[in-house]
């Protein structure tokens, strides 16, 4: 029961895209519901702790990435993007090579929605922090960046319109052109592509967090230099 009850006493229920009349949860038995929050590991996928899928698996988890693109209307150009899942075991290590991939100097944005009673989050921003400080921080909280439902990160060069995120459902995105380096880390960490692929945020999902992710956060939070920022106006994409 120790899971159940970390996801349903610290949990928000991510809202279900529009043409989902009926959460796939609602008919479950309490047994059915923890057999199914129970389950972490999908043939050789394993999620980590902050999410969970639809009961009904209309997407199942998986690795890999594909290719997409971000519209900025501000200056009505698309920006290409890189999506990628990638299984527990090594998804702080993607992570880690595709940030070094961004430059020696960073500025750093995170996230949070521990305290937001309705969708969106707070974003608190840090400029210029060299990678390997920034990395020796980041290892530090490998157990919040993993397994919090409610903590993203984005590390952007401010000299070059790139940026990586490791968003709330731990799925890692690369925005901006050349984007070459950095789908060479994904194959070389075993990532292949698939432009079909799918991500579990395009269907019904359940994100967990709890009181311990929030110290940690407030942990990061004041080791990252930004304790007592406001909500920062930087909005991830």
């Amino acid at each position: 029961m120790g899971f159940l009850k970390k996801f349903f006493r610290n949990v928000f229920h991510e809202g279900m895209p529009s043409n989902v009349a009926v959460s796939s949860f609602e008919q479950l038995s309490q047994e059915e519901l923890e057999a199914h929050l129970q389950i972490s590991r999908y043939g050789d996928f394993q999620l980590t702790d902050a999410l969970r899928p639809s009961f009904d698996l209309k997407i199942t988890p998986r690795q890999g990435y594909r290719h997409d693109a971000y519209r900025d209307e501000e200056n009505r150009t698309n920006v290409p993007v890189l999506m990628a899942s990638a299984s527990a075991e090594v998804l702080l290590d993607v992570f880690m090579d595709l940030v070094e991939a961004v430059g020696r100097e960073v500025d750093v944005v995170i996230e949070t929605s521990h305290h937001r009673d309705s969708a969106g989050h707070a974003d608190l921003y840090r400029e210029q922090i060299d990678m390997p400080v920034l990395k020796s921080i980041l290892w530090d909280f490998e157990d919040l960046l993993l397994n919090d439902g409610c903590t993203g990160i984005a590390v952007l060069n401010p000299n070059r319109p790139q940026e990586v995120q490791f968003d709330e459902h731990k799925l890692l995105v690369v925005y901006g052109s050349p984007l070459e380096r950095f789908e060479a880390i994904l194959e070389r960490h075993g990532l292949q592509c698939d432009e079909e692929m799918q991500f579990l945020t395009e269907a019904e999902h359940v994100h967990s967090s709890n009181e311990r992710f929030v110290r940690q956060f407030d942990q990061l939070k004041m080791r990252l230099g930004m304790d007592g920022q406001e909500d920062a106006e930087y909005e991830l994409h």
